[in-house]
């Protein structure tokens, strides 16, 4: 075999490692770079919830509850004659009411049932709050409906001052009289007389008594029942307990009342 000459051999070997150092970083592995997680969100800044407002109490002037709608539009449509925010409102208790305004405070409400009594164009009135707080009692029966109606017309009437024989937030009230406007604005009719609230309805023991029973006492002596009120829960009754006096809450446990209690009477 002929031999290449030596020039020629280290040519071909340089040759060779030049096409091997060339070829090289080509022939070796590919090392990929490990894949990198997904960048982080910015944590969110929780905003708090702010607190449910609750709305301010509204007042109306509530005329009268009726059991006869076409009787509730009538007064309804005589009063807006003048000019007067009116509605008419069917309660739970089957009864239609009529009520006057949304006032921003129980004065102003008052301020004007007593103008439309003093106008003759109203004959008795209470104001009641038209936006109930959100804890307001819950719903039930038509009952219970009507006892709460009592309790709070009763309420409405608190530091109202006594007149003997009184029957209007613009005279005052005596006890059977403030007992017979709270229940006609309620649309129950109650007899005038102390002695006829006393022999009507249903006798109620003092341990049954409920919100808007009338409770009679003997307060002039003997065990004749002489002067009422009107249960409010709790123990508790609203009356109107004599002249120099205003309506007021009392217990039915205070050692006066309860020495003379005569009875009770329930009329629903």
């Amino acid at each position: 075999m002929p031999r290449l000459p030596l020039f020629k051999a280290s040519v071909c070997l340089i040759t060779a490692g030049a096409i091997l150092l060339l070829a090289g970083p080509a022939c070796r592995p590919r090392v990929r770079p490990l894949p990198q997680p997904p960048p982080r969100p910015a944590p969110r800044t929780t905003q708090p919830i702010p607190p449910a407002i609750e709305p301010l109490p509204g007042y109306a002037i509530q005329v009268g509850v009726f059991a006869s709608e076409e009787n509730a539009v009538r007064l309804a449509e005589a009063l807006k004659a003048d000019g007067l925010d009116v509605r008419t409102e069917r309660r739970e208790s089957g009864m239609v009411k009529v009520q006057i305004g949304d006032y921003p405070t129980r004065a102003e409400a008052e301020a004007e049932g007593r103008r439309l009594l003093d106008a003759g164009r109203i004959s008795e009135f209470f104001v009641p709050s038209v936006r109930p707080s959100r804890a307001a009692v819950p719903e039930g029966g038509r009952k219970d409906a009507l006892r709460r109606g009592l309790v709070e017309t009763a309420k409405s009437f608190i530091d109202f001052p006594y007149a003997w024989g009184g029957t209007s937030a613009s005279e005052g009230f005596d006890c059977s009289g403030l007992a017979m406007t709270v229940y006609r604005l309620n649309g129950l009719d109650l007899p005038r007389s102390l002695y006829d609230q006393y022999g009507g309805g249903t006798e109620v023991s003092r341990n049954d008594v409920e919100d808007g029973d009338l409770v009679f006492f003997a307060t002039s002596g003997g065990r004749r029942a002489s002067h009422v009120g009107i249960s409010i829960g709790g123990g508790m009754f609203i009356h109107a307990p004599g002249p120099g006096k205003t309506i007021r809450a009392d217990s039915l446990l205070n050692r006066y009342f309860a020495d003379r209690f005569v009875g009770a009477r329930r009329y629903f």
